[in-house]
């Protein structure tokens, strides 16, 4: 009873540390987060400085966040090359590709004895306990995932009795998440997983989802750094507790390993015993060119703490198929180290038949006076990742151009297909390895093939998980591939996308018109019952363009939209990505588009800087409902995990709004209905509408739609093209505003809404268009001549001369006051024609841009636009 109520006394503190952040540009950090600050054009992303939101404590004993950056250029390490280069994206100059994965493989392999295919005499019954794992950010600087694993037994330090169960976790650290893949045996289905910080406090709780898996699939999202930090210094640890029947607890730490990187086979091992709180895992690997099978076990209370006294603890390993012992080494053990390594040699032809099928067991027993026992079944790897292919014909054995793609379905090949492969990396071009020939499964009329692979082979396991199998489409024009994609797997996302559907093929045919390229990709999609949109893409073979230092290294935009390109086009941006996956949540979605996603008439695009109007597209059908339900049902709210969505627990949370005969949420917004030139926000049972403030325009001709507010600037046209004036929903691109959560048509300029101060009228946004950028910047006020100025009205921005104290102006003076000679630039002034180039703070002078003023107006331009600023 106690740690339940010490359980919810931390979540509620947790939620009340969210003030705790730091503001920066516009976006909001956590505590001991750390991020490279973005100053817009023409500066950019200074890679070379890092800014801290470091904790505070204000006089009242508040925690507070407070911004600090420093220039990290001079902490760059010096290059062990002679030609180091500066590539984009980056703040220190490394050594050329080839060099560095040179060095860094030698390095690697030199960490990994036993999975070396020949080892020295002195080093077979080595116990291998150095956790030094090198993460794939070690290996590849494009990656960003580094993995760690548990072992859960029962606890053995209470006056409880001791649980059975074994469970084997294994973790995935993105840049911002946890993902985690749980098995358990001998244990019923856990009702939670609580992680621990290094004080034992509760750090994350998940509550599972019920089911008859042995399977957990589960994301620990927005992971502070201080718990990532613990995370790497191996401080955390994860416990699993079952709600029916006898109450069970089973705990573990959690650990690097470089075993990690090659496990390819595992085995979760328990013992027989009632209440033991022993077991253990195994994790296998085979040898690249030869049947050796590489193994490492960890072991947790097999030794007794009798035993303990003895510096060596005798064990005995054994590999068996039923009851027959194929397999048998005996070793060493510490008793506060049983980690142990070997390799099982030459493992023949039935051995090898049986490891595939899962048949063989491997068995640990002490050889002690009371020997205790645990064994497993070996099975391969198993995870929540999806296992998938995208085929483009740009990674095709021939690259080409053909617009086509295939993933679970074939699309846009240029010739009838005549024959898809299972098949190894070729080692020449002209000589493929093939595995398995999927062609009498394909249906040509669905473009599809479903079958099963029945005798496949524990080489072919391995070289699976391994990501080393490819699949091959072959044509009557490109008998030996049109169409090739890489076998690998796709990373948990904890996203209601349904992964186990088939996913959208996009192609460069679906396109209109039909764009001629090398990539492919493929997407799941799906509504939720709050009517959000999940999607997941994977892409392969997209274009680029020539210079990425120019490109940002922006891969691509994923839009959504309609199909009918006569009709309002509901055009979206989902995201930016930059490598070959976007995933995320689409909230505030029109009901036009909800419909199209209902009828099968909606799209999803990606689009590049050589294919700025799409280079790929699929075709997205998604039934839902959401068409017949009321608005305030569809609302978006910015934290939507912290808000009671049920009408009925709505009434219940003392915090609700009661407006207009409904209840709105804590920090919700809405358009009341007595006035939609009104925006509502709720604030802790209080309602606060603010009226629509409209820029000031600058624009000769404005319009004033029916369905909006303010007015707007349309372009001076000839009177024989002038038209019916456009509605604003008519625009196929807009910008999406966090603030105000609307629509806003491209070009447009709004007062950003910030609840609870409602429109800020210093501050002025305008959509960039096509991009989906939102640029907003701070209003600049004119400068005065009175000695004092007042305020007109508490919302205004800039301050006024009072009328009484307006003196007549001197000819010099107006020119200043009218703004039409000079330009302010940071707390400079410049003449008209003037040019410099601007002062960064902890960078100093960017001599790469040039600034000008130019009638009052000042612009920036990069001179050398392939010169990296840093």
């Amino acid at each position: 009873v106690v740690r339940e109520s010490l359980v919810i006394c931390l979540t509620l503190t947790r939620l009340d540390c969210l003030k705790c952040r730091c503001s920066f540009g516009g976006r909001f950090y956590s505590l001991e987060d750390t991020w490279h600050p973005d100053l817009g054009e023409p500066f950019g992303v200074m890679h070379c400085v890092k800014c801290y939101c470091e904790t505070q404590r204000g006089r009242k004993g508040k925690v507070l966040g407070k911004v600090s950056c420093k220039n990290v250029k001079r902490d760059c390490p010096e290059p062990s090359c002679d030609a180091p280069v500066l590539l984009p994206g980056q703040c220190c100059k490394t050594c050329p590709k080839g060099d560095v994965d040179r060095k860094q493989v030698e390095a690697m392999f030199d960490g990994f004895e036993y999975f070396q295919e020949k080892e020295k005499e002195d080093d077979l019954h080595k116990t291998y306990n150095d956790r030094s794992y090198l993460s794939s950010e070690d290996i590849s600087p494009g990656e960003s995932r580094t993995d760690f694993v548990a072992v859960l037994t029962g606890v053995t330090d209470s006056w409880l009795p001791s649980s059975s169960g074994v469970a084997r976790a294994r973790f995935s650290l993105t840049r911002t998440s946890l993902t985690f893949s749980i098995t358990y045996q001998r244990i019923g289905r856990p009702s939670r997983v609580v992680f621990l910080d290094s004080d034992g406090n509760t750090a994350f709780e998940y509550k599972t989802p019920k089911g008859d898996s042995d399977m957990i699939c589960g994301v620990w999202k927005n992971l502070p750094q201080s718990h990532v930090r613990q995370l790497q210094a191996e401080q955390l640890r994860v416990t699993m507790t079952t709600a029916t029947g006898r109450r069970e607890v089973i705990e573990g730490k959690i650990i690097k390993h470089r075993a990690l990187f090659a496990e390819t086979f595992s085995s979760t091992l328990t013992s027989e015993e009632e209440h033991s709180g022993m077991g253990g895992i195994a994790m296998l690997t085979l040898s690249d060119t030869e049947n050796n099978l590489h193994f490492v076990l960890i072991l947790q209370g097999l030794i007794q703490h009798r035993e303990r006294d003895s510096p060596l603890v005798p064990i005995q390993v054994r590999l068996q198929y039923r009851q027959h012992v194929l397999r048998e080494i005996h070793a060493n053990v510490t008793a506060y180290d049983t980690d142990f390594a070997e390799v099982l040699t030459d493992l023949n032809s039935r051995e090898l038949f049986w490891l595939s099928r899962g048949q063989l067991v491997i068995t640990v027993e002490t050889e002690v006076q009371d020997p205790r026992h645990i064994s497993g079944f070996i099975t391969g790897r198993k995870s929540c990742d999806t296992i998938q292919s995208v085929m483009s014909s740009g990674d095709a054995l021939t690259p080409g151009k053909t617009g086509g793609v295939g993933s679970v379905q074939l699309v846009g090949a240029s010739s009838e297909v005549m024959g898809l492969t299972i098949e190894l990396k070729p080692r020449r071009r002209s000589k493929r390895s093939v595995l398995y020939d999927l062609t009498p499964e394909f249906d040509r009329p669905s473009g599809r093939a479903a079958g099963s692979w029945s005798r496949v082979e524990a080489r072919h396991i391995h070289m699976l998980l391994q990501n080393e199998l490819f699949i091959n489409v072959a044509t009557a024009h490109s008998q030996e591939g049109e169409l090739r994609g890489q076998i690998k797997g796709l990373l948990y996302s904890g996203l209601e996308a349904p992964r186990h559907e088939i996913p959208v093929p996009l192609a460069g045919q679906f396109v209109a018109p039909p764009v001629l390229t090398s990539a492919g990709g493929h997407a799941w999609v799906s509504v939720d019952e709050r009517c959000h949109l999940h999607y997941e893409i994977v892409v392969a073979g997209l274009s680029k363009a020539d210079d990425l230092t120019v490109n940002a290294h922006l891969h691509g935009l994923a839009e959504i939209g309609e199909l009918d390109e006569r009709s309002t086009n509901h055009k979206r941006l989902l995201t930016g990505f930059y490598g070959s996956q976007a995933q995320g949540v689409l909230k505030d979605i029109s009901v036009e588009l909800l419909r199209h996603l209902d009828r099968g008439t909606a799209f999803i695009q990606v689009s590049t800087k050589v294919n700025t109007r799409g280079e790929i597209r699929g075709r997205v059908h998604v039934p839902n409902n959401c068409e017949f339900r009321t608005k305030g049902e569809v609302e978006l709210a910015e934290f939507d995990d912290l808000f009671v969505r049920d009408p009925e627990e709505l009434k219940k949370d003392p915090h609700t709004c009661f407006f207009e005969t409904q209840h709105h949420a804590h920090g919700s917004l809405w358009t009341p209905n007595y006035n939609h030139c009104f925006t509502c926000s709720c604030q802790k049972r209080t309602v606060i509408c603010d009226p629509v403030i409209c820029p000031v325009l600058t624009c000769s001709r404005t319009i004033q739609p029916d369905d909006k507010c303010c007015p707007m600037c349309v372009e001076r046209k000839n009177p024989k093209e002038m038209k019916t004036p456009e509605r604003l929903d008519e625009h196929p691109e807009g910008c999406y505003f966090e603030g105000d959560q609307k629509m806003h048509a491209p070009g447009s300029t709004w007062h950003p809404f910030v609840p609870p101060f409602g429109y800020i009228k210093c501050a002025l946004c305008t959509c960039k268009g096509a991009t989906g950028e939102v640029h907003c910047e701070k209003v600049m006020c004119p400068g005065l001549t009175c000695s004092r100025p007042v305020r007109r009205s508490p919302s205004d921005c800039c301050k006024e001369c009072p009328e009484e104290d307006n003196p007549p102006l001197e000819h010099a003076d107006m020119m200043q006051a009218d703004g039409t000679s000079h330009c302010k630039f940071g707390k400079n002034f410049y003449q008209n024609s003037d040019n410099w180039h601007p002062r960064v703070p902890l960078m100093g002078e960017m001599k790469c841009i040039t600034c000008w003023c130019d009638v009052s107006i000042t612009e920036s331009q990069v001179p050398v636009r392939n010169k990296s600023l840093t």
